[in-house]
């Protein structure tokens, strides 16, 4: 069965539903979630998409993340890719909201659109990084990466993130928790 992805409007209201396939065949406006875990030692741990994902393959990602399914609520939806991906069951007020906004990208490499209402969560992670599940045939694994790095990337490593990501990140995620004591 395929699933289908809540169809928004530009105030983020639902108006309908599709696949996961034809959102971004059209670069439908729907909602997604990222979750980034960010460790005591100033880390953050991203995930390593597989090679045959339809949106940015091989490239390193946020933590969890996907696309809300219909019906559900972006809360509902950041536990949900945090269990499959991660294999952590973690309730949804566990999360902190960090940002909710509109974006647009083009994947060049395959044509895809993601246009979203994007709901970015951070959770502090306090275990070790080997005791993540890698959900399979969907990633290759994590990376971790120190904070204090991601400010200031050679061209090369740049290009080995998604590019929203690693925007995000630098730009909003460093800005946020620079200061914290974990």
């Amino acid at each position: 069965m395929t699933e289908l992805l809540s169809i928004v409007n530009d105030q983020d209201e639902v108006i309908g539903s599709e696949t996961r396939e034809n959102i971004q065949r059209a670069g439908l406006l729907h909602r997604a979630v990222n979750i980034y875990f960010v460790t005591p030692d100033r880390e953050i741990i991203f995930q390593h998409r597989a090679k045959d994902k339809r949106i940015h393959p091989d490239l390193l990602d946020a933590t969890a993340g996907g696309g809300v399914a219909f019906g559900d609520s972006y809360e509902a939806t950041a536990s949900k890719e945090t269990l499959e991906e991660t294999g952590l069951k973690i309730s949804s007020d566990e999360f902190i909201l960090l940002k909710k906004s509109k974006e647009y990208a083009e994947d060049v490499s395959t044509g895809r659109i993601s246009h979203s209402f994007n709901a970015r969560y951070l959770y502090v992670y306090r275990e070790k990084v080997e005791d993540l599940k890698v959900e399979t045939g969907k990633a290759l694994g994590f990376e971790v990466w120190p904070l204090d790095k991601l400010a200031s990337l050679a061209p090369a490593e740049k290009n080995i993130f998604v590019p929203e990501v690693l925007e995000f990140v630098q730009k909003d995620l460093l800005r946020v928790i620079k200061d914290w004591q974990f």
